[in-house]
């Protein structure tokens, strides 16, 4: 395609006739093919064009929709013929089709729609919390007096499902692997949160508007600008969409330094004013308080549970008989004074944690039940994969283990029972995948994690955390708290071992040093095996090195005379060691907000003149498992409703009985609403029908038998197909109501 850019200047002063020939030469004849395939139109965004192909055809459309646009406006200025301004804007209004085409593939491309009026992430996320509130699944704390931030209140439904999966969660975890559950306290003494590093590491990046005071999280405002830019500024170059794309991916390795140069770069100001933000400075994430009424001990709402069973460790291992390997487990609250707490149920202020630390010997990893989960394969997003710009792939974990992507097998046992536990809680497991950490997102202290990420209308979300720790949590707490947190292998015969034995002079080292001795010979003690024999050598060859104390943030010059290094063969007994934990970490609010969306759809009525909504909860964690209906009010059927409601009660099964007069087929609307995976509707005395919500599959059974059917499917112990061979179909027009 030849463009008129160049000839557009020179249009209005030469002739007219001439001018209108050469503009009408140079512009197409017939509509031009789009730059875009026609068989991308019918494709979904995974199958279509990449997103940095479409970008550049759209801006190449651009550029040929402003060059015809000048063109016809040039025609028009030389008084060209009708039929030539015509055909012109003819040809223009096909251009701009194809661009109009390029866009809508290019926003499916970025928000994950199909592009041709699918429900939209925001309305499909919009449908699903107005139905979720509306139901008192859930609701903001402090409703009635405007509520805050960051607080919700889960409401009868919203109590039942949390109860559900809190009790799945024990039963797939704690009595599975017979872990040693505990309950600690929320308020923790500051020493506890110093000796972990949550004192002074626990910070988030803070921006204020400098007029208003109002507080921002720094990564969120970059992170809203970039994904703002990618998903609704279409115009904006390929390369331009890579640079936004890799400042999202490095977010978490920005300092403070360069997350304020980005913002000022970019522009950024208050979401709310616009006015211009302060540099970022950290804050810390804990919530402060003082035990007793001194004011004299200070403490912190615990900010994870984690901690409780460290400094427990000592005790949990004389209760488990001094074996290893063993798991703690403990369910609580956790707090975090989150900056600008946004996203519902996903980032909030005080939340349930679920926590395990599992304690295993560093020096063997196995896991005697790793063969269970071998075979499980799933979508597992490795450290390569992210940093070559690939996406997430089917991977059998046994082969992650043995190709060394999953660290040991004890980190790879807990990712296949995560993965099993999510999958059985509901949660699509197309929708799932495990992200492993970069290398700058992991402590220094860490071996390997990997973050479960399930997928919800506001992208990925991080809800379990599996990390293997190493031994730096009980070393931690040993070093401060001055009591061993160890463990110890007995050997059947002693064993003779050459250990290293680091002996400082104290005599001569508080002649140097004075009152900096202690800090000394601590730093001198805690050297590692290659530290002590690198000073030993230089000892020996200088007399003299310079050696450096981190309590002290200095060099000092250590002397041949001040310390002793050497090994010594000695037999043992047994061997002492610090052990290694793994930690899966679950954030059960986010799991059962993703669950909300995972099981939340729309269905017409029968009549087709409205949505209706269904949460296809399992019956595991269904918040009601069955409702009662006698058809029609009717004394006789309102006694067998209450005759089997008395037998459901018996049994265990959470259900609620409607003697209400209203149509079966909207009393089936509203139970639907709430997930309830059952009805049983008496129509007869003897005899009663069993619809299942998805399917609205109806069977008969008889007034007996009703209780131990639901209950019988509710309990896993068979399912509705086996319900549907078994007993007889029932079909009424109220089925599809």
């Amino acid at each position: 395609m030849r463009f008129l850019i160049p000839l557009i200047s020179s249009a209005v002063s030469s002739a007219h006739n001439r001018i209108a020939s050469r503009l009408l030469n140079a512009l197409p004849t017939k509509p031009q093919r789009s730059a875009v395939p026609p068989f991308l139109n019918c494709q979904p965004p995974s199958m279509a064009a990449s997103e940095e192909s479409l970008r550049k055809a759209l801006a190449e459309k651009l550029s040929a929709v402003e060059a015809h646009g000048n063109a016809v406006r040039a025609l028009k200025a030389a008084k060209a013929s009708k039929p030539e301004i015509d055909a012109a804007i003819e040809a223009l209004n096909n251009l701009k089709l194809e661009k109009s085409s390029i866009e809508k593939q290019l926003q499916a491309a970025v928000s994950g729609g199909d592009g041709d009026g699918a429900l939209s992430r925001e309305a499909f996320r919009q449908a699903a919390v107005n139905t979720l509130e509306r139901r008192l699944f859930y609701i903001p704390s402090f409703k009635i007096y405007r509520g805050v931030a960051g607080l919700y209140d889960y409401g009868p439904p919203g109590c039942a499902v949390k109860s559900n999966v809190l009790a799945f969660w024990r039963q797939h975890f704690v009595l599975e692997e017979n872990m040693l559950e505990v309950d600690c306290p929320c308020v923790t003494p500051e020493v506890v949160l110093k000796a972990s590093g949550h004192v002074e590491k626990f910070t988030d990046l803070m921006v204020k508007d400098e007029k208003t005071g109002t507080c921002y999280r720094a990564d969120h405002l970059l992170k809203d600008f970039c994904n703002e830019k990618l998903q609704k500024d279409l115009t904006i170059s390929a390369e331009k969409a890579a640079e936004l794309k890799h400042v999202l991916a490095t977010l978490d390795d920005l300092s403070a330094e360069a997350l304020g140069a980005k913002i000022k770069e970019y522009g950024i100001t208050a979401p709310d004013t616009k006015n211009p933000l302060s540099d970022p400075y950290p804050f810390n994430l804990m919530f402060q308080t003082s035990i007793g009424p001194s004011g004299l001990s200070p403490g912190y709402m615990r900010p994870e549970t984690a901690q409780g069973i460290f400094v427990n460790f000592k005790d949990l291992y004389y209760y488990n008989g001094n074996k290893l390997p063993f798991a703690a487990a403990q369910i609580g609250q956790a707090f975090r004074n989150e900056i600008s707490p946004r996203q519902g149920l996903l980032r909030v202020r005080e939340f349930t944690l679920a926590e395990i630390e599992h304690f295993v010997d560093p020096e063997d990893k196995s896991h005697p039940k790793y063969s269970e989960v071998a075979g499980l394969e799933f979508l597992m997003f490795p450290r390569e994969e992210q940093m070559s710009g690939q996406s997430a792939k089917k991977i059998c974990l046994g082969d992650a283990v043995s190709k060394g992507i999953v660290n040991n097998e004890t980190l790879g046992y807990f990712i296949g029972r995560v993965y099993l536990f999510l999958t059985r809680l509901g949660i699509d497991k197309d929708r799932l995948r495990f992200r492993q950490h970069l290398a700058n997102e992991m402590a220094h202290y860490a071996a390997d994690c990997w973050d479960a990420e399930i997928e919800c209308s506001y992208g990925w979300i991080e809800c379990v955390g599996i990390a293997d720790r190493s031994a730096y949590d009980l070393r931690a707490h040993s070093e401060k708290s001055g009591v061993p947190l160890v463990a110890a292998e007995k050997f059947s015969e002693p064993r003779e071992v050459e250990k290293l034995v680091i002996a400082p002079v104290k005599k001569e080292l508080g002649l140097a040093f004075k009152g900096n001795q202690k800090n000394v010979v601590e730093a001198l003690e805690a050297m590692n095996e290659k530290e002590a024999l690198e000073m030993k050598a230089a000892l020996e060859s200088k007399g003299e090195v310079e050696f450096y104390v981190c309590t002290l943030g200095k060099n000092v010059p250590i002397k041949k005379n001040m310390v002793s290094i050497s090994k010594e063969k000695k037999k043992e007994h047994q061997r002492v060691f610090t052990p290694s934990v793994i930690e899966p970490s679950f954030g059960i609010g986010r799991i059962i907000y993703c669950l909300f969306e995972h099981s939340f759809y729309t269905r017409p009525s029968k009549a087709g003149d409205e949505q209706l909504n269904v949460f296809r909860f399992p019956p595991l964690v269904a918040p009601i498992k069955c409702t009662v209906f006698p058809l029609v009010q009717n004394q006789q059927y309102e006694d067998v409703a209450k005759v089997i409601s008395k037998s459901l009660t018996a049994a265990g099964i959470s259900h609620k009985i409607d003697i209400t007069g209203t149509s079966i087929g909207k009393r089936y609307a509203r139970t639907d609403e709430l997930g309830v995976p059952f009805a049983i509707t008496v129509d007869s005395t003897k005899n009663v029908t069993i619809r299942e919500r998805d399917s609205k599959l109806q069977v008969r059974v008889n007034v007996e038998e009703a209780a131990s059917v639901v209950k019988s499917v509710t309990d896993g112990q068979r399912t509705w197909e086996d319900v549907w061979e078994k007993f007889p179909h029932h079909t009424s027009g109220s089925a599809d109501d």
